[in-house]
């Protein structure tokens, strides 16, 4: 059973969110499969509320400290908890079945994974809120005469360990269509097809707390990357952080955003 910050959070992305995704199998923009169209907007609409409602500094600080104190179900989080090859630290906080999942994405600029990701989108819209630092974000369309030349990726979860499966998908060319920093306190939120790629962009660490959303997600994502493979499928390993690790993340998170009294007093 959660404590009163975390069932306070559950029931707010409960109450928010369920029941805005639309039938599973309906085809995306471009042909893409998954979720599009006005039911895929409102939910776009609902996330983003939803996490800049919970990344209010003393309600988040008060979320986290909490479960740095193990509150919940630290073990189940750390599961899904890892340093994603993109380029950031992913911690789950809290999640609604496997519905809608609540995470904090921490920025290490200067670390050996720092940089910009590779161009992708996402199996289900999404909403992201910076807490600490800054975020650059670049929105990119493909287009037939477009500057940019990339190498496309189908990227799915392999079935036996869910590692990261890249699968060559030809070659395509992108234009950049938005570029913006986002600074403590603002946010943005995407439909599942939105090309985007997102980096660090102040000097120290950046926080944001992101929110995934929807139980019918698109069954792969795309990923253009100017880096040109071996032409084979490639596996990225997942791997979970420890329960221990993952509640001293926790605790180093808590003190960037300013939690350190919650986390005191818990």
């Amino acid at each position: 059973m959660g404590g009163r910050h975390v069932l306070r959070a559950r029931r707010l992305m409960e109450g928010a969110l369920d029941g805005l995704v639309g039938p599973v199998g309906l085809a995306g923009r471009d042909g893409r499969d998954g979720p599009d169209g006005p039911d895929e907007e409102e939910l776009v609409r609902a996330a983003r509320a939803v996490v800049a409602e919970l990344g209010s500094p003393g309600r988040l600080s008060a979320l986290v400290a909490e479960l740095a104190a193990g509150v919940g179900d630290p073990s189940g989080c750390a599961r899904f908890s890892y340093r994603h090859v993109l380029g950031f630290d992913k911690l789950l906080l809290v999640s609604v079945g496997t519905r809608h999942m609540l995470r904090a994405h921490v920025w290490h600029p200067g670390s050996h994974r720092a940089g910009r990701e590779d161009i992708h989108n996402h199996r289900s819209a999404l909403a992201s809120f910076v807490v600490r630092g800054t975020l650059g974000m670049e929105l990119y369309e493909t287009a037939g005469d477009g500057p940019l030349a990339a190498a496309r990726y189908r990227e799915s979860l392999s079935a036996e360990v869910s590692d990261w499966l890249l699968e060559p998908a030809g070659r395509a060319r992108l234009r950049l269509t938005q570029s913006a920093e986002y600074a403590a306190g603002s946010g943005y939120a995407l439909p599942s097809h939105a090309l985007h790629r997102a980096w660090c962009a102040s000097p120290g660490t950046a926080v944001t707390l992101f929110l995934e959303t929807g139980s019918d997600r698109r069954r792969h994502t795309d990923v253009f990357t100017g880096d040109v493979r071996d032409g084979r499928a490639q596996a990225y390993a997942k791997e979970p952080l420890e329960v221990a690790e993952y509640l001293a993340e926790l605790r180093a998170l808590a003190e960037l955003i300013g939690g350190s009294e919650e986390l005191a007093r818990s």
